[in-house]
């Protein structure tokens, strides 16, 4: 994995090809719009999606979280997807991903499927906060509004980008979007979808395609 480093509002970050941000002197891993069981709840609503996406994206992270040594994974929002992944395999599934890591500390920033899903489970050990939360020179957040006098890091947006330039050669990937004191993070969980950034000449822009992370010219 090809992760980039970025100097950001005083601290440095590295960039995930995994669609997440570390900040290496405090091991803390920031992840935007995990989405736990957003699929269960799709089907619970009779939309034929296909299982397994929660179960991935727990390998995805634990993958993580083992490379870089993490300490802390901090949740920018939006942890569960509805109030109909609470009763479902997700749940169990984290349950499960969480057991052999105790010592790894959970901290949720509430976002807005939070608000209305509820906090997760308290057995699943995650400490649950409003935003935004205060860390080191950052503040960490779900929505991406400017925070005047400091830089902030957020989700929600899903942020992505097109390359390429005819119709059949166009890709989409994951990015990181900075602009006006806001990097935001590309959403964590696969089922997700993206919201293409349209870019303005003064701002930050990263894909991944899952092996590197590539900044944008």
């Amino acid at each position: 994995m090809a992760d980039f480093a970025l100097h950001w509002g005083g601290g440095e970050l590295l960039l995930c090809p995994e669609r997440a941000a570390f900040w290496v002197e405090q091991r803390v891993l920031l992840v935007a719009d995990f989405h736990l069981g957003k699929a269960h709840s799709f089907r619970r609503l009779g939309v034929p999606v296909p299982g397994g996406t929660s179960e991935a994206n727990l390998m995805r992270l634990g993958a993580l979280v083992q490379r870089l040594g993490a300490a802390e994974v901090v949740f920018l929002g939006d942890f569960l997807h509805s109030t109909r992944s609470r009763g479902g395999p997700g749940i169990d599934a984290f349950a499960a991903w969480s057991a052999p890591r105790r010592d790894l500390a959970l901290t949720l920033v509430r976002g807005n499927h939070d608000r209305q899903a509820g906090d997760p489970p308290a057995e699943l050990g995650i400490a649950v906060v409003d935003e935004p939360l205060r860390r080191g020179p950052w503040s960490l957040c779900h929505h991406p509004s400017p925070r005047p006098g400091q830089a902030s890091v957020a989700g929600h947006l899903h942020p992505g980008a097109t390359l390429g330039g005819r119709t059949f050669d166009r890709l989409r990937l994951p990015a990181f979007h900075a602009r006006d004191g806001v990097l935001v993070l590309p959403a964590f969980g696969e089922f997700t979808g993206l919201a293409t950034v349209r870019r303005r000449p003064d701002d930050l822009c990263f894909v991944t395609d899952g092996l590197t992370v590539h900044r944008l010219p």
